[in-house]
Protein backbone atom coordinates (compact mmCIF):
# COMPACT_ATOMS: atom_id res chain seq x y z
CA UNK A 1 0.00 0.00 0.00
CA UNK A 2 1.24 3.46 -0.90
CA UNK A 3 0.33 6.11 1.69
CA UNK A 4 0.71 9.87 1.37
CA UNK A 5 1.22 11.61 4.72
CA UNK A 6 0.60 15.35 4.65
CA UNK A 7 2.68 17.12 7.27
CA UNK A 8 6.20 16.52 8.63
CA UNK A 9 5.69 17.67 12.19
CA UNK A 10 5.91 15.21 15.07
CA UNK A 11 2.42 13.86 14.28
CA UNK A 12 3.10 13.25 10.60
CA UNK A 13 6.54 11.75 11.16
CA UNK A 14 5.42 9.31 13.86
CA UNK A 15 2.53 8.26 11.62
CA UNK A 16 4.97 7.70 8.75
CA UNK A 17 7.23 5.63 11.01
CA UNK A 18 4.49 3.24 12.07
CA UNK A 19 3.19 2.91 8.50
CA UNK A 20 6.66 2.14 7.17
CA UNK A 21 7.37 -0.28 10.00
CA UNK A 22 4.28 -2.23 8.93
CA UNK A 23 5.50 -2.39 5.34
CA UNK A 24 3.70 0.49 3.68
CA UNK A 25 5.31 2.62 0.98
CA UNK A 26 5.19 6.11 2.46
CA UNK A 27 5.65 9.60 1.03
CA UNK A 28 5.59 12.62 3.36
CA UNK A 29 4.76 16.08 1.99
CA UNK A 30 5.54 19.32 3.80
CA UNK A 31 5.85 22.95 2.77
CA UNK A 32 8.85 23.55 5.04
CA UNK A 33 12.45 22.69 4.06
CA UNK A 34 12.71 20.02 6.78
CA UNK A 35 10.83 18.16 9.53
CA UNK A 36 9.49 19.68 12.74
CA UNK A 37 9.75 23.31 11.69
CA UNK A 38 6.32 24.58 12.68
CA UNK A 39 4.40 23.75 15.89
CA UNK A 40 6.91 21.01 16.75
CA UNK A 41 9.85 23.41 16.59
CA UNK A 42 10.02 24.96 20.06
CA UNK A 43 7.11 23.77 22.19
CA UNK A 44 7.29 23.40 25.98
CA UNK A 45 9.11 20.07 25.77
CA UNK A 46 6.63 18.36 28.08
CA UNK A 47 5.34 14.84 27.67
CA UNK A 48 2.36 15.71 29.83
CA UNK A 49 0.74 12.39 30.59
CA UNK A 50 -0.40 13.52 34.06
CA UNK A 51 -1.59 16.91 32.82
CA UNK A 52 -3.69 15.60 29.93
CA UNK A 53 -6.85 17.67 30.28
CA UNK A 54 -9.08 19.75 28.02
CA UNK A 55 -8.84 23.50 28.28
CA UNK A 56 -12.64 23.56 28.26
CA UNK A 57 -13.36 23.05 31.95
CA UNK A 58 -15.90 24.36 34.49
CA UNK A 59 -15.12 27.96 35.41
CA UNK A 60 -12.72 28.59 32.52
CA UNK A 61 -14.78 31.34 30.78
CA UNK A 62 -14.68 33.50 33.90
CA UNK A 63 -11.01 32.72 34.53
CA UNK A 64 -10.21 33.62 30.92
CA UNK A 65 -11.77 37.05 31.36
CA UNK A 66 -9.64 37.65 34.46
CA UNK A 67 -6.49 36.40 32.75
CA UNK A 68 -6.92 38.90 29.93
CA UNK A 69 -6.53 41.78 32.40
CA UNK A 70 -3.42 40.46 34.16
CA UNK A 71 -0.22 42.42 33.64
CA UNK A 72 1.51 39.28 32.46
CA UNK A 73 -1.50 37.55 31.06
CA UNK A 74 -1.55 33.88 30.11
CA UNK A 75 -4.48 34.36 27.72
CA UNK A 76 -5.56 36.92 25.17
CA UNK A 77 -8.11 37.01 22.37
CA UNK A 78 -8.02 39.51 19.52
CA UNK A 79 -11.48 40.81 18.50
CA UNK A 80 -11.18 39.70 14.88
CA UNK A 81 -14.05 39.64 12.40
CA UNK A 82 -13.80 35.89 11.97
CA UNK A 83 -16.91 33.67 12.03
CA UNK A 84 -14.80 30.45 12.35
CA UNK A 85 -12.99 31.88 15.37
CA UNK A 86 -16.15 32.92 17.20
CA UNK A 87 -17.91 29.67 16.30
CA UNK A 88 -14.95 27.76 17.76
CA UNK A 89 -15.03 29.89 20.93
CA UNK A 90 -18.77 29.25 21.31
CA UNK A 91 -18.25 25.50 20.96
CA UNK A 92 -15.49 25.60 23.55
CA UNK A 93 -17.69 27.46 26.03
CA UNK A 94 -20.40 24.85 25.55
CA UNK A 95 -17.87 22.23 26.67
CA UNK A 96 -17.06 24.13 29.88
CA UNK A 97 -19.21 22.02 32.16
CA UNK A 98 -18.50 19.09 34.45
CA UNK A 99 -20.14 16.39 32.31
CA UNK A 100 -18.38 17.42 29.07
CA UNK A 101 -15.08 17.83 30.88
CA UNK A 102 -15.18 14.30 32.24
CA UNK A 103 -16.09 12.80 28.84
CA UNK A 104 -13.47 14.83 26.98
CA UNK A 105 -10.74 14.13 29.51
CA UNK A 106 -11.41 10.39 29.40
CA UNK A 107 -11.01 10.44 25.61
CA UNK A 108 -7.77 12.42 25.81
CA UNK A 109 -6.30 10.23 28.54
CA UNK A 110 -7.04 7.17 26.43
CA UNK A 111 -4.69 8.49 23.74
CA UNK A 112 -2.16 9.96 26.16
CA UNK A 113 -1.76 6.79 28.20
CA UNK A 114 -1.39 4.72 25.06
CA UNK A 115 1.28 7.10 23.80
CA UNK A 116 3.07 6.89 27.15
CA UNK A 117 3.15 3.10 26.84
CA UNK A 118 4.30 2.81 23.22
CA UNK A 119 6.87 5.61 23.05
CA UNK A 120 9.58 3.73 25.00
CA UNK A 121 9.26 0.88 22.53
CA UNK A 122 9.79 3.25 19.59
CA UNK A 123 12.82 4.82 21.26
CA UNK A 124 14.31 1.40 22.01
CA UNK A 125 13.73 0.24 18.42
CA UNK A 126 15.27 3.32 16.82
CA UNK A 127 17.90 4.28 19.39
CA UNK A 128 17.14 7.98 18.88
CA UNK A 129 18.00 10.56 21.53
CA UNK A 130 16.26 13.88 22.15
CA UNK A 131 17.45 15.34 25.49
CA UNK A 132 14.88 13.15 27.24
CA UNK A 133 14.39 13.01 31.01
CA UNK A 134 11.96 11.07 33.22
CA UNK A 135 11.70 13.24 36.34
CA UNK A 136 8.06 14.32 36.19
CA UNK A 137 6.36 17.72 36.18
CA UNK A 138 6.09 19.98 39.21
CA UNK A 139 2.95 22.13 39.13
CA UNK A 140 3.98 25.05 41.32
CA UNK A 141 1.39 26.93 43.38
CA UNK A 142 2.09 30.49 44.46
CA UNK A 143 -1.03 30.74 46.67
CA UNK A 144 -2.82 28.58 49.22
CA UNK A 145 -5.98 28.91 47.13
CA UNK A 146 -4.28 27.28 44.16
CA UNK A 147 -3.02 24.44 46.34
CA UNK A 148 -6.49 23.86 47.77
CA UNK A 149 -8.08 23.97 44.32
CA UNK A 150 -5.72 21.23 43.13
CA UNK A 151 -7.74 18.74 45.17
CA UNK A 152 -10.13 18.32 42.25
CA UNK A 153 -7.19 17.55 39.94
CA UNK A 154 -5.85 15.03 42.44
CA UNK A 155 -9.16 13.16 42.44
CA UNK A 156 -9.14 12.98 38.64
CA UNK A 157 -5.51 11.86 38.56
CA UNK A 158 -6.36 9.10 41.03
CA UNK A 159 -9.38 8.07 38.98
CA UNK A 160 -7.28 7.65 35.83
CA UNK A 161 -4.38 5.96 37.59
CA UNK A 162 -1.85 8.74 37.07
CA UNK A 163 0.68 8.81 39.94
CA UNK A 164 1.25 12.07 41.79
CA UNK A 165 2.39 13.51 45.10
CA UNK A 166 1.39 16.68 46.92
CA UNK A 167 4.40 18.64 48.13
CA UNK A 168 4.99 21.43 50.62
CA UNK A 169 7.75 24.01 50.13
CA UNK A 170 10.47 21.64 51.30
CA UNK A 171 9.16 18.86 49.05
CA UNK A 172 9.20 21.17 46.02
CA UNK A 173 12.79 22.15 46.80
CA UNK A 174 13.79 18.51 47.17
CA UNK A 175 12.38 17.86 43.70
CA UNK A 176 13.85 21.05 42.22
CA UNK A 177 16.76 22.21 44.41
CA UNK A 178 17.21 25.54 42.62
CA UNK A 179 13.82 26.69 43.97
CA UNK A 180 15.46 27.10 47.40
CA UNK A 181 16.52 30.60 46.44
CA UNK A 182 12.90 31.69 45.83
CA UNK A 183 11.03 29.61 48.44
CA UNK A 184 9.01 32.67 49.54
CA UNK A 185 7.35 32.80 46.11
CA UNK A 186 5.40 29.52 46.37
CA UNK A 187 3.49 27.54 48.97
CA UNK A 188 3.63 24.03 47.52
CA UNK A 189 3.14 21.91 44.45
CA UNK A 190 1.63 18.90 42.77
CA UNK A 191 4.22 16.58 41.26
CA UNK A 192 3.11 14.42 38.35
CA UNK A 193 5.38 11.42 38.43
CA UNK A 194 4.56 9.85 35.05
CA UNK A 195 5.49 12.93 33.02
CA UNK A 196 8.63 13.04 30.90
CA UNK A 197 10.45 15.77 29.00
CA UNK A 198 12.40 16.13 25.79
CA UNK A 199 13.03 18.24 22.71
CA UNK A 200 10.19 17.59 20.30
CA UNK A 201 12.00 18.97 17.27
CA UNK A 202 15.16 16.93 17.95
CA UNK A 203 12.95 13.83 18.31
CA UNK A 204 11.13 14.62 15.05
CA UNK A 205 14.34 15.19 13.11
CA UNK A 206 15.95 12.00 14.43
CA UNK A 207 12.85 9.92 13.70
CA UNK A 208 12.59 11.39 10.19
CA UNK A 209 16.15 10.21 9.55
CA UNK A 210 15.20 6.71 10.69
CA UNK A 211 12.11 6.83 8.48
CA UNK A 212 14.26 7.77 5.49
CA UNK A 213 16.51 4.78 6.23
CA UNK A 214 13.37 2.64 6.20
CA UNK A 215 12.48 3.90 2.73
CA UNK A 216 10.11 6.77 3.53
CA UNK A 217 10.33 9.51 0.91
CA UNK A 218 10.22 13.08 2.24
CA UNK A 219 9.28 15.80 -0.23
CA UNK A 220 9.93 19.16 1.38
CA UNK A 221 9.03 22.58 0.05
CA UNK A 222 5.71 21.22 -1.24
CA UNK A 223 2.58 23.20 -0.43
CA UNK A 224 -0.61 21.19 -0.83
CA UNK A 225 -3.03 23.20 -2.94
CA UNK A 226 -6.02 20.88 -3.27
CA UNK A 227 -7.38 17.34 -3.20
CA UNK A 228 -8.46 15.48 -6.31
CA UNK A 229 -11.72 13.58 -5.79
CA UNK A 230 -12.87 10.85 -8.17
CA UNK A 231 -15.69 8.37 -7.54
CA UNK A 232 -16.01 9.64 -3.97
CA UNK A 233 -12.40 8.79 -3.18
CA UNK A 234 -9.22 10.83 -2.98
CA UNK A 235 -7.36 10.28 -6.24
CA UNK A 236 -4.43 12.56 -5.44
CA UNK A 237 -3.24 15.84 -3.99
CA UNK A 238 -2.01 18.73 -6.08
CA UNK A 239 1.10 20.55 -4.87
CA UNK A 240 2.61 23.80 -6.04
CA UNK A 241 5.98 22.28 -7.04
CA UNK A 242 5.67 18.56 -7.74
CA UNK A 243 2.21 18.72 -9.27
CA UNK A 244 -0.07 15.80 -8.53
CA UNK A 245 0.99 13.18 -5.98
CA UNK A 246 -1.00 9.96 -5.82
CA UNK A 247 -1.32 7.03 -3.45
CA UNK A 248 -3.72 4.40 -2.18
CA UNK A 249 -4.43 6.20 1.10
CA UNK A 250 -3.90 9.69 2.50
CA UNK A 251 -3.32 10.97 6.04
CA UNK A 252 -3.87 14.63 6.85
CA UNK A 253 -1.50 15.68 9.66
CA UNK A 254 -1.39 19.38 8.80
CA UNK A 255 -2.21 20.71 12.26
CA UNK A 256 -3.89 24.13 12.22
CA UNK A 257 -3.80 24.23 8.43
CA UNK A 258 -5.77 21.01 7.98
CA UNK A 259 -9.23 22.64 8.05
CA UNK A 260 -8.26 25.07 5.27
CA UNK A 261 -7.13 22.21 3.06
CA UNK A 262 -10.08 19.94 3.86
CA UNK A 263 -12.92 22.46 3.69
CA UNK A 264 -13.11 22.54 -0.16
CA UNK A 265 -13.87 18.80 -0.21
CA UNK A 266 -16.65 19.09 2.35
CA UNK A 267 -14.82 18.16 5.55
CA UNK A 268 -15.38 20.80 8.19
CA UNK A 269 -13.27 20.44 11.31
CA UNK A 270 -13.50 22.79 14.31
CA UNK A 271 -9.71 22.95 14.62
CA UNK A 272 -8.47 26.46 15.27
CA UNK A 273 -4.94 27.85 15.80
CA UNK A 274 -4.13 29.00 19.34
CA UNK A 275 -0.87 30.89 19.32
CA UNK A 276 1.82 30.15 21.90
CA UNK A 277 5.23 31.59 22.66
CA UNK A 278 8.53 30.29 23.95
CA UNK A 279 12.13 31.26 24.56
CA UNK A 280 15.07 28.89 24.64
CA UNK A 281 18.20 29.96 26.49
CA UNK A 282 21.52 28.35 27.40
CA UNK A 283 22.18 27.24 30.98
CA UNK A 284 24.93 29.34 32.57
CA UNK A 285 24.62 28.20 36.20
CA UNK A 286 23.81 24.54 36.81
CA UNK A 287 22.94 24.92 40.50
CA UNK A 288 20.38 27.62 39.67
CA UNK A 289 18.71 25.72 36.81
CA UNK A 290 15.64 23.45 36.77
CA UNK A 291 16.07 19.67 36.47
CA UNK A 292 12.77 18.76 34.78
CA UNK A 293 9.55 20.70 34.09
CA UNK A 294 7.96 23.26 36.37
CA UNK A 295 4.51 24.60 35.55
CA UNK A 296 3.85 28.02 37.08
CA UNK A 297 0.15 27.78 37.87
CA UNK A 298 -0.30 31.56 38.10
CA UNK A 299 1.09 32.46 34.71
CA UNK A 300 0.43 29.11 32.98
CA UNK A 301 4.08 28.98 31.91
CA UNK A 302 6.15 25.81 31.64
CA UNK A 303 9.89 25.80 32.31
CA UNK A 304 11.64 22.70 30.96
CA UNK A 305 15.24 21.54 31.10
CA UNK A 306 16.50 20.31 27.73
CA UNK A 307 20.12 19.24 28.10
CA UNK A 308 22.23 22.38 28.36
CA UNK A 309 19.25 24.60 27.51
CA UNK A 310 16.08 25.80 29.20
CA UNK A 311 12.80 26.07 27.31
CA UNK A 312 10.20 28.48 28.72
CA UNK A 313 6.78 28.34 27.03
CA UNK A 314 3.31 29.68 27.59
CA UNK A 315 0.53 32.11 26.64
CA UNK A 316 -2.61 31.28 24.71
CA UNK A 317 -3.45 33.89 22.13
CA UNK A 318 -6.41 33.60 19.79
CA UNK A 319 -5.33 35.74 16.86
CA UNK A 320 -6.13 33.79 13.73
CA UNK A 321 -3.17 32.54 11.70
CA UNK A 322 -0.83 35.38 12.65
CA UNK A 323 2.69 34.23 13.52
CA UNK A 324 4.05 37.68 14.26
CA UNK A 325 6.60 37.70 17.07
CA UNK A 326 6.32 41.24 18.42
CA UNK A 327 8.95 42.95 20.59
CA UNK A 328 7.06 42.22 23.82
CA UNK A 329 5.50 38.88 22.86
CA UNK A 330 7.78 36.83 25.12
CA UNK A 331 7.76 39.21 28.10
CA UNK A 332 5.64 36.86 30.23
CA UNK A 333 7.79 33.77 29.71
CA UNK A 334 10.96 35.81 30.24
CA UNK A 335 9.55 37.18 33.50
CA UNK A 336 8.72 33.71 34.84
CA UNK A 337 12.16 32.16 34.22
CA UNK A 338 13.85 35.17 35.80
CA UNK A 339 11.42 35.14 38.73
CA UNK A 340 11.71 31.44 39.62
CA UNK A 341 15.22 30.57 38.41
CA UNK A 342 17.24 33.80 38.50
CA UNK A 343 20.70 33.44 37.07
CA UNK A 344 20.02 29.99 35.61
CA UNK A 345 20.16 30.93 31.95
CA UNK A 346 21.40 33.71 29.72
CA UNK A 347 18.36 35.70 28.64
CA UNK A 348 20.50 37.90 26.41
CA UNK A 349 20.98 34.83 24.19
CA UNK A 350 17.38 33.62 24.35
CA UNK A 351 15.81 32.51 21.07
CA UNK A 352 12.19 33.66 20.83
CA UNK A 353 9.60 31.62 18.94
CA UNK A 354 5.88 31.52 18.26
CA UNK A 355 3.75 28.69 16.90
CA UNK A 356 0.13 27.75 16.23
CA UNK A 357 -1.36 24.96 18.32
CA UNK A 358 -4.18 23.11 16.46
CA UNK A 359 -6.96 23.11 19.06
CA UNK A 360 -10.36 21.46 19.04
CA UNK A 361 -13.10 23.03 21.21
CA UNK A 362 -13.39 19.84 23.28
CA UNK A 363 -9.64 19.22 23.61
CA UNK A 364 -9.66 15.76 21.99
CA UNK A 365 -7.75 15.39 18.72
CA UNK A 366 -9.47 14.19 15.56
CA UNK A 367 -8.22 10.79 14.47
CA UNK A 368 -9.08 8.15 11.91
CA UNK A 369 -11.57 7.88 9.06
CA UNK A 370 -13.47 10.54 7.12
CA UNK A 371 -16.36 10.52 4.67
CA UNK A 372 -13.82 9.44 2.01
CA UNK A 373 -12.82 5.80 2.51
CA UNK A 374 -9.11 6.39 1.78
CA UNK A 375 -8.62 9.70 3.64
CA UNK A 376 -7.67 9.72 7.32
CA UNK A 377 -7.05 12.38 9.96
CA UNK A 378 -4.41 12.85 12.66
CA UNK A 379 -4.80 16.42 13.85
CA UNK A 380 -6.22 18.74 16.52
CA UNK A 381 -3.87 17.80 19.38
CA UNK A 382 -3.58 21.36 20.71
CA UNK A 383 -0.81 21.66 23.30
CA UNK A 384 -0.48 17.87 23.55
CA UNK A 385 0.84 16.92 20.13
CA UNK A 386 4.23 15.90 21.53
CA UNK A 387 2.53 14.01 24.35
CA UNK A 388 0.14 12.10 22.09
CA UNK A 389 2.29 11.75 18.97
CA UNK A 390 3.43 8.13 19.28
CA UNK A 391 0.05 6.85 20.41
CA UNK A 392 -2.02 8.63 17.80
CA UNK A 393 0.55 7.89 15.07
CA UNK A 394 0.49 4.18 15.81
CA UNK A 395 -3.29 4.00 16.17
CA UNK A 396 -3.98 5.91 12.95
CA UNK A 397 -1.44 3.79 11.07
CA UNK A 398 -3.34 0.69 12.19
CA UNK A 399 -6.62 2.15 10.94
CA UNK A 400 -5.10 3.06 7.56
CA UNK A 401 -3.70 -0.45 7.13
CA UNK A 402 -6.98 -2.10 8.04
CA UNK A 403 -5.75 -3.45 11.37
CA UNK A 404 -7.62 -3.21 14.64
CA UNK A 405 -6.09 -0.42 16.73
CA UNK A 406 -5.10 -1.13 20.31
CA UNK A 407 -7.29 1.70 21.63
CA UNK A 408 -10.99 2.31 21.28
CA UNK A 409 -11.75 5.01 18.67
CA UNK A 410 -15.20 5.87 20.05
CA UNK A 411 -15.42 9.64 20.36
CA UNK A 412 -12.05 10.23 18.71
CA UNK A 413 -13.13 10.61 15.07
CA UNK A 414 -14.64 13.52 13.14
CA UNK A 415 -18.04 11.83 13.47
CA UNK A 416 -18.51 13.45 16.91
CA UNK A 417 -18.96 16.83 15.18
CA UNK A 418 -21.64 15.66 12.77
Amino acid sequence: MKVIVMGAGVIGVTTAYYLAKAGAEVTVLDRQPGPGLETSYANAGELSYGMTSPWAAPGIPWKAVKWMFMKRRPFFIWPLISPPMWAWCAQMIRNCNADSYRVNKSRMVRISNYSRDVMPELVAETGITYDGREQGTLQLFRTAKQLKSSKADQEILAEFGSPYEVLDQDGCIQAEPALAQVREKFVGGLRLLADRTGDCRVFTMALAEKCAEMGVEFRYGQTIKSFVIENDRVAGVDTDIAGRVTGDAYVCALGSYGPRTLRPIGIKLPVYPVKGYSVTLPVIEETAAPQSTIMDETHKVAITRLGDRIRVAGTAEIAGYSKRLGPHATDTVRHVINDLFPGAGDLTRAEGWTGLRPMTPDGTPVLGPTRYPNLYLNTGHGTLGWTMACGSGRAVADIVLGRKPEINFDGLTAARYE
